[in-house]
């Protein structure tokens, strides 16, 4: 490997627009994000899912299926 050439590679701190902060390693020392696990819809379970329903009864009507 060559060296001089690479980035140093440290402890960088995150903070989301929550609020919340943790560390991580990153070339950079602070990075900024709009989102994190602690507010994320995936992982706090306020998921919005979409609704399936009819849209079975829609297909099968659609292509005359009984």
């Amino acid at each position: 490997m060559k060296e001089n050439i690479h980035p140093k590679y440290g402890v960088a701190k995150v903070i989301c627009a929550c609020g919340n902060e943790f560390e991580t390693g990153s070339t950079k020392k602070e990075l900024r994000v709009e989102i994190c696990s602690k507010c994320h819809p995936y992982f706090t379970g306020k998921q919005r899912t979409v609704a399936a329903a009819g849209r079975v009864e829609a297909f099968k009507k659609k292509h005359g299926i009984q």
